[in-house]
C-alpha cells in the first residue's frame, strides 16, 4: 500500500512539473514516458528482476553522505589525450568542456537543444522499446524527468576519445539522459569518469548505423558514498559494433542495466564489467538483456566481481534469440571471487532461443582464492598479500581484456591494482 501511494505521489509530482516546464520538443516523449511509468509502477523486490536488489534507497532521499571531488581528481583518464565534456553538480558545463568545433561531431546540451534538433526523433525511443519484455521503471522515470544530458552526433573520424567527466561540489541528485548517434561507417571511443552526483539516475541511448562502432569505457563508485542507477540502450544495425566495459570500485548501491538489440545482420555487441567491493554497504547489480533479431550476430557478456567484508554482487544476464536469428553466437559468463565468508554473489543467467542454428552458452561460478595457486606463489618468495593481488588481477583479466584501447586498458588495470593496495589488511 505504501508503494502504491509513493507511486501515485511521484506520478502526480512529475505530471505537475511537466505541465509547468518548457521542455520544447522533448515534451511529448516525456509525457509518454510518464504514462509508461504510471502503468509500470515503481520497482519493488516483488518484481522478478529486482528480487536481489532493494530499490528503496534509489527512490528515497539520501543525500547527507557524500564526498566531493575536484576536476583533477575526478578524471582517472588524465594520462591520455581526450576531448572533455564536463558535468558539474549534474549540469553540463560548456565553460569547463573542450571545444568540439573542429571535430566531426556535433554536441548539444539536452536542456538547451532547440526545436528541429536531430534528437527529437530519438529521445526516449530506445528506452520505450526496452520496456518490453521486461519493464524498466527507473529508465522511464529518467526520460520523463531528465534535467540535462549530452546529445552527441558523430559524423566522421574523431581524433581523440571523448570523455564525459563528472564532478560535484555539494550533495546533489542528478537525472541525466544522453543520446549518442554514430553515422554509417563512423566510430567513437566514449569514456566516463568522475562523480556526477551523490545520487544518480542516467540513461544513455546509443544509435549505431550500418558499419558504425562505439567503444564505451567507464569508471564508477570509487570511494564515494553514492547511489547510482544507470541504463544503456542500444540499437545495433548491420555490421555495426558495440562494446562497453565498466569498472566499479566501491560506492554504496549501484544498479547498471544494459539493454541491447542486434537488429542488423553481422553485427556485434560486447558488454563487460569488473567490480571490486569492500564492506557490507557495497551492493553492485549488473542486469543485462541482449536480443538477437538478425542473422549471424555475435554477443558477449563477461562479468567478474571481487567481494570482501560482507559485500554483495548481483548478475542477471539474458540472451534472447528471436525466430529467424540464425547463426547467432552468444556467450555469457559471470563469476565472483569471494575473499571471505561474509560476502555473497547472486546470479541469474538466462537463455531464451527460438532459432535452431545457434551457438549459445552461459556459465556462472563463485568461489574463493585458489589455495594451491596461492601456496605455489608464496613458495616462490611472494608475500601472501601480493600473491592474493596477483591472483585477483588474473581473475579479472578476462573482463578487462574486452577493452580494445590498450592505453585505456592499462589505466583500468592500474586503478584495480591501486584499489587492491589500499584494501590490504
Amino acid at each position: 500500500m505504501a508503494l502504491k501511494q509513493q507511486n501515485f505521489d511521484l506520478i502526480a509530482n512529475v505530471k505537475s512539473q511537466l505541465s509547468n516546464a518548457n521542455t520544447g520538443w522533448s515534451q511529448k516523449a516525456r509525457e509518454s514516458a510518464l504514462s509508461r511509468l504510471a502503468n509500470i509502477g515503481l520497482p519493488s523486490q516483488r518484481d522478478e528482476y529486482w528480487k536481489y536488489t532493494n530499490p528503496t534507497e534509489l527512490l528515497t532521499e539520501n543525500l547527507n553522505m557524500s564526498a566531493v571531488e575536484c576536476l583533477e581528481h575526478a578524471n582517472v583518464f588524465s594520462e591520455i589525450e581526450v576531448l572533455k565534456i564536463v558535468f558539474c553538480d549534474g549540469i553540463f558545463s560548456p565553460e569547463l568542456s573542450d571545444d568540439f568545433s573542429s571535430e566531426n561531431i556535433s554536441i548539444s546540451k539536452l536542456s538547451d537543444a532547440g526545436d528541429l534538433h536531430w534528437a527529437q526523433n530519438y529521445y526516449g525511443d530506445l528506452e520505450k522499446q526496452g520496456q518490453n519484455p521486461v519493464s524498466r521503471p527507473l529508465a522511464a522515470l529518467n526520460t520523463a524527468t531528465a534535467s540535462d544530458g549530452v546529445l552527441l552526433h558523430v559524423k566522421g573520424k574523431i581524433r581523440k576519445p571523448v570523455l564525459i567527466l563528472g564532478v560535484h561540489n555539494t550533495p546533489c541528485e542528478a537525472v541525466l539522459h544522453h543520446l549518442i548517434k554514430v553515422d554509417k561507417g563512423c566510430s567513437l571511443t566514449l569514456l566516463e569518469s568522475g562523480s556526477f552526483a551523490t545520487k544518480l539516475n542516467t540513461v544513455m541511448e546509443v544509435f549505431l548505423e550500418q558499419g558504425a562502432s562505439l567503444e564505451h569505457v567507464r569508471t564508477q563508485g570509487r570511494d564515494h558514498n553514492r547511489w547510482a542507477a544507470t541504463h544503456i540502450f542500444s540499437d545495433i544495425q548491420e555490421n555495426a559494433k558495440f562494446k562497453s566495459f565498466t569498472l566499479t570500485a566501491n560506492g554504496v548501491l549501484t544498479r547498471n542495466e544494459c539493454v541491447l538489440t542486434l537488429s542488423g545482420n553481422d553485427c556485434t555487441a560486447h558488454v563487460a564489467g569488473a567490480s571490486v567491493g569492500d564492506g557490507n554497504k557495497f551492493h553492485h547489480d549488473d542486469t543485462v538483456f541482449i536480443t538477437h533479431d538478425a542473422v549471424a550476430c555475435e554477443s558477449r557478456q563477461v562479468f567478474k566481481k571481487v567481494l570482501r567484508n560482507g559485500a554483495t554482487g548481483v548478475f542477471q544476464g539474458k540472451i534472447l534469440v528471436k525466430e529467424g536469428a540464425q547463426k547467432t553466437d552468444g556467450y555469457q559468463i559471470s563469476q565472483s571471487l569471494l575473499l571471505d565468508d561474509d560476502s555473497q554473489f547472486l546470479a541469474k543467467p538466462e537463455l531464451e532461443i527460438y532459432a535452431d542454428d545457434v551457438v549459445c552458452s552461459h556459465g556462472s561460478t563463485s568461489g574463493a582464492i585458489d589455495e594451491q595457486a596461492l601456496f605455489y606463489l608464496c613458495s616462490r618468495g611472494i608475500s601472501r598479500k601480493d600473491a592474493t593481488d596477483m591472483l585477483t588481477l588474473a581473475f579479472l583479466a578476462e573482463a578487462v581484456e574486452e577493452i580494445e584501447n590498450e592505453n585505456v586498458a592499462k589505466i583500468i588495470v592500474y586503478k584495480i591494482s591501486a584499489w587492491l593496495s589500499r584494501r590490504k589488511n
